[in-house]
């Protein structure tokens, strides 16, 4: 079976999935949100009208409103590969959410997590 590209999978498949790997580490929806709003510029209201749509996780990332400038400051590892290593610039930006939901879920605290100037 072949592996479907995860720019094409349904944002609303996705973005619960994320928010349920967050909520089983006892963190909450509205943390996932406030790291997706941060890092994408969509508000918590925006995200939750895009579950309901027929968009595709790539078109989120590509339609962002406001990339946040300090995205670029996130590193680490996700699945074992360097996000700042990532060549593809829309992967870098899904591996940059998928970074910040694993740190959330690590029990980190928002301000930890969030790069500033």
């Amino acid at each position: 079976m072949a592996r479907m590209d995860v720019t094409q999978m349904p944002f609303a498949k996705l973005y619960p999935l994320l928010v349920n790997k967050a909520e089983k580490k006892g963190r909450t929806r509205q943390e996932v949100d406030q790291v997706t709003a941060w890092l994408t510029g969509y508000t918590a209201g925006d995200i939750a009208r895009m579950e309901q749509s027929k968009l595709t996780y790539g078109e989120f990332f590509r339609n962002a409103p406001a990339l946040n400038p300090n995205r670029t400051r996130i590193t680490g590892k996700v699945c074992g590969i360097r996000v700042e290593e990532i060549e593809d610039p829309l992967m870098r930006e899904i591996r940059y959410l998928d970074k910040l939901v694993d740190d959330l879920a690590k029990g980190k605290a928002l301000d930890r997590i969030l790069p500033t100037d």
